[in-house]
């Protein structure tokens, strides 16, 4: 019994590998930019031509406000432009981008409203091995949002790297 126990962990091994040499259908990425929610994480479904994610991250921190986290979904596809490879990638995401405090002052006393700015976007993501394989993303991005104070516009660079 000693004996199995000890096999298992090999085992499991064993099976990752085979499941490497397969084609794989999905992705993890990490990194910074639209494709991980600021700096985070992704999990996507992936094809030969297209990549769909979902992505959690945050887009800032302050002392007093903490974290500004929150999630997205994309799609990013290659076969927008004949480019004759599967590397650059043009998508769309949604998602939280952030959030925005309003103070307003009534009765001698301050009180502050903390709203989400949600947002959506368009992007480039150059796939340094290819969109279905594990390498290096660069890209940018621009997305307008229904912030009230910080601006309907901006923008995120990229870099990350997909498993």
């Amino acid at each position: 019994m000693k004996r199995f126990i000890l096999l298992l962990p090999l085992l499991s091994l064993s099976c990752l590998a085979t499941e490497e040499s397969q084609n794989k259908t999905y992705s993890i990425g990490v990194g910074m930019g639209a494709m991980y929610s600021g700096i985070g994480a992704n999990l996507a479904l992936v094809s030969e031509n297209d990549l769909k994610y979902i992505s959690a991250g945050c887009t800032a921190y302050g002392s007093m406000s903490g974290a500004e986290c929150g999630l997205g979904i994309g799609w990013i596809t290659t076969e927008l432009f004949d480019f004759g490879n599967n590397n650059h990638g043009f998508g769309v995401y949604a998602g939280i981008l952030g959030k925005e405090n309003s103070y307003t002052y009534e009765n001698n006393q301050y009180s502050n409203d903390e709203n989400n700015v949600y947002g959506a976007g368009l992007s480039y993501t150059y796939f340094k091995s290819g969109i279905n394989q594990s390498g290096l993303t660069l890209g940018l991005s621009i997305h307008a949002t229904n912030a009230d104070y910080d601006g309907n516009y901006g923008g995120f660079f990229q870099v990350g790297y997909q498993f």
